[in-house]
């Protein structure tokens, strides 16, 4: 990804991106889509690198996809954080330097935030154990980052294993627990346009917000301004603690969070089955208006399709506009798309990200 950047030819792919969106939604009568740019440079917050030895001495590497045989070594990288870009020629220097730091090391992550913190994960192909660890807490204190260890079944964590970032949405700053390994938005500025889209789009309402596949509440803090309760739901566990975590720090007190994942909703609610992780929760307290969905690339599943049609609202983020089109042309027999938009999330590639708002006929 990025590796064919040319900001000079960036309008001319938004505008190709925004055609296939209208291309794609023209079927169903959508408006016009809202887009939202990226900044033509240092938009992408996280990055991973292998690392290729030539001779012996280590350089950063990127492959086409499909390609792991050919690399393209990178010194800097553009579409990376400015912290990134800072941090790779000294952290590849201290690793060549040391062995105990630089021994058998093969891939480099990089995770930052728009507030400037950064944590780097070293990826060995050798055990590493508490030797490492001083080397390492001088490397973290030298370049003011977090700093983690892993090798096979090992993970030497020196500080914390999470960032936090800081995002405004709607005139207020929202704090974010963010884990190494777990999933997050890769471009923080247009994250920001995603959320803020999201929660003009919901409005003000007197009802409740149902929300699947809510990941670390990155849309869920700010949504819940705009309801009277949000049952939130995600499956895996290191996304639901970084949603409680940021539940708490930012003092939001009408979500409900729910480990299960989006089928197992649709059983909940339709009295199908009885799930143990609901206990205490009184699922007929709530009157849901709207639900929102945010579901990985292959689309809402049939049973989810059919769950969210009994819904006045739904929206809907997308990360694949094929996989949205299709479940369209779904839900398109019972309501009709009122707002769109495309959230330019990964410049110089084909991939975009999208919404639509769906009202009940």
């Amino acid at each position: 990804m990025g590796l064919q950047f040319d900001p000079a030819n960036y309008d001319a792919q938004l505008a190709a991106k925004r055609q296939r969106l209208v291309d794609l939604l023209a079927p169903f009568d959508a408006p016009e889509p809202q887009v939202f740019t990226s900044p033509l440079e240092h938009f992408r917050l996280r990055a991973e690198f292998r690392l290729w030895y030539e001779g012996g001495v280590p350089h950063y590497a990127m492959f086409e996809q499909g390609d792991n045989r050919n690399p393209i070594l990178i010194e800097q990288l553009p579409i990376a954080s400015k912290r990134i870009n800072e941090l790779m020629g000294p952290l590849l220097e201290a690793c060549k330097a040391d062995p105990l730091l630089g021994k058998k090391l093969f891939q480099v992550e990089f995770l930052t935030t728009l507030t400037n913190e950064a944590l780097v994960t070293l990826c060995y192909h050798r055990p590493i154990d508490e030797k490492w660890d001083e080397p390492a807490k001088r490397l973290a204190e030298q370049l003011d980052i977090l700093l983690i260890g892993r090798s096979r079944g090992r993970k030497r964590v020196l500080e914390r294993d999470h960032l936090y970032e800081e995002l405004s949405v709607a005139g207020r700053t929202w704090r974010y627990q963010q884990v190494e390994g777990g999933f997050t938005q890769p471009n923080g500025h247009v994250n920001q346009h995603m959320l803020s889209w999201a929660v003009e789009a919901a409005g003000h309402n007197d009802d409740d917000l149902l929300e699947l596949y809510c990941g670390n509440g990155n849309f869920t803090l700010p949504l819940s301004t705009c309801f009277r309760r949000v049952m939130a739901t995600e499956l895996a566990k290191r996304s639901v603690y970084s949603a409680v975590e940021n539940l708490e720090a930012n003092g939001v007190e009408n979500v409900t969070l729910v480990r299960l994942a989006s089928e197992e909703v649709t059983e909940a609610l339709t009295g199908v089955r009885e799930f143990r992780r609901l206990r205490g929760i009184e699922l007929n307290d709530f009157n849901f208006g709207t639900v929102f969905v945010d579901p990985p690339r292959a689309g809402l599943d049939p049973a989810t399709l059919d769950l969210v049609k009994g819904y006045q609202r739904i929206l809907y983020i997308s990360c694949n506009p094929e996989t949205l089109a299709a479940n369209l042309e779904e839900l398109n027999a019972t309501h009709r798309i009122t707002r769109s938009a495309l959230f330019d999330q990964f410049p110089y590639t084909h991939h975009m990200e999208s919404g639509v708002l769906l009202e009940r006929r």
